[in-house]
């Protein structure tokens, strides 16, 4: 995504586009899959760890992005698809791989919703797959 589309976004979303949130959301959005703080670190290694930390807790506050717990022990961050609303809608299922511990995105499958009981309200749903990814189970 343009630098020009992700500051409208963040924009969007009532968020200012200083610096430091530019290059964040910059690279989530251009990322093949979600990325933790760890990842994120590393890929802004002029970054301090605490600004990459405040960036993605105002981009989840403010819906722009989706948090993953894919059970490594560390949350993943993921730019959401959807411009104006991310909902639980735009969320799809992740598939955590036990061997080479990369998790990869199902888009094209939609997470099942399940009725919660009378006085329950959903706010976000992780559905999470694990296995041998198909490049693991190959050698």
């Amino acid at each position: 995504m343009e630098n020009h589309n992700i500051e409208k976004r963040l924009l969007a979303k009532n968020i200012r586009p200083t610096a430091v949130r530019l290059l964040v959301a910059n690279k989530l959005s251009g990322a093949s899959s979600p990325l933790s703080l760890s990842e994120l670190e590393e890929l802004l290694p002029t970054v301090p760890k605490s600004s990459i930390f405040r960036a993605l807790s105002l981009f989840n506050e403010q819906h722009l992005v989706h948090c993953i717990e894919d059970g490594s022990g560390w949350t993943r961050y993921e730019f959401c698809d959807n411009e104006h609303h991310c909902s639980v809608d735009d969320m799809h299922p992740h598939f955590y791989c036990l061997r080479c511990r990369r998790t990869y995105c199902f888009k094209e499958t939609k997470v099942p919703v399940i009725a919660l009981p009378e006085g329950f309200e959903l706010h976000s749903l992780n559905y999470m797959v694990k296995g041998i990814c198909s490049e693991c189970s190959s050698r």
